[in-house]
């Protein structure tokens, strides 16, 4: 397979190429962040994917989804994932976790071999539960803080949790307050935005979903307007940092 990544090489060498084969990264949230993350991802050469989503293509999702076409209207995005993650490199290992995250599905992940958790979940009490489930059992964790009702993907940065320029959101702010309480503060990396979000119309909808174990969660639904172009740059944003870490080819 060296001809594939024989480009990445040039950059990180065959060792951080050996580095990223031998890694593994989990990625909750296949929407437009979370499918750019986990195709560059591929793209770089990592060796094992686990892949954490419970929904299906919708129509509304072909603006800015990667695999969101009309031809795959209907279908679960983790197995499209899967066949895409193969054509690209056939050797890659893909797990599958066709389902709505909480905080049960955590035991399945302590003990495992993971390098790196993408946190690309848009509702705030699975996002939540999530990264202090990361904070706290110390797994490498880079979350997308606020990709929805922007366009301008160059007021994207990437920061401390503890550094983030604006944090007046609502989006924003209600993560950090929820995870103040449970008293963390710092130490989560997020890819965020400076720009101010704008949305011509706020659309509010209660969504019950049952998950593979049987839980039913009700939560309340904010759809976003969403661009092609910030959601796909965040996640080629959080890319770039898991890859980087790994092979510690930090830009100066």
């Amino acid at each position: 397979m060296n001809d594939i990544f024989s480009r990445n090489e040039l950059y990180w060498g065959k060792e951080g190429q050996k580095k990223l084969s031998e890694s593994h990264i989990i990625v909750f949230g296949l929407g437009g962040v979370g499918g750019y993350c986990v195709e560059m991802l591929a793209r770089a050469g990592i060796g094992e994917l686990t892949l954490v989503d419970f929904d299906k293509v919708s129509v509304s999702n072909i603006n800015r989804q990667i695999v969101a076409l009309n031809s795959t209207l209907g279908q679960e995005k983790t197995t499209l994932f899967e066949k895409r993650l193969k054509d690209i490199n056939p050797e890659i290992n893909v797990h599958l976790i066709n389902d709505f995250y909480t905080e049960s599905l955590n035991s399945i992940l302590i003990g495992k071999n993971i390098d790196f958790i993408a946190d690309a979940i848009d509702t705030i009490r699975s996002k939540v539960s999530l990264l202090e489930f990361a904070y706290t059992e110390k797994f490498p964790v880079i979350s997308s803080f606020g990709a929805g009702n922007r366009v301008n993907p160059e007021g994207l940065y990437i920061c401390d949790i503890s550094k983030i320029k604006n944090k007046k959101t609502p989006f924003i702010s209600n993560i950090i307050h929820q995870l103040k309480l449970r008293n963390i503060n710092e130490g989560i990396m997020v890819v965020t935005s400076d720009e101010k979000p704008m949305c011509q119309n706020k659309i509010l909808n209660t969504e019950t979903v049952e998950t593979q174990r049987g839980e039913k969660i009700e939560y309340t639904k904010i759809t976003p307007a969403s661009t092609p172009f910030v959601a796909s740059a965040a996640g080629i944003f959080m890319a770039s940092h898991i890859v980087q870490e790994l092979t510690k080819k930090k830009k100066k």
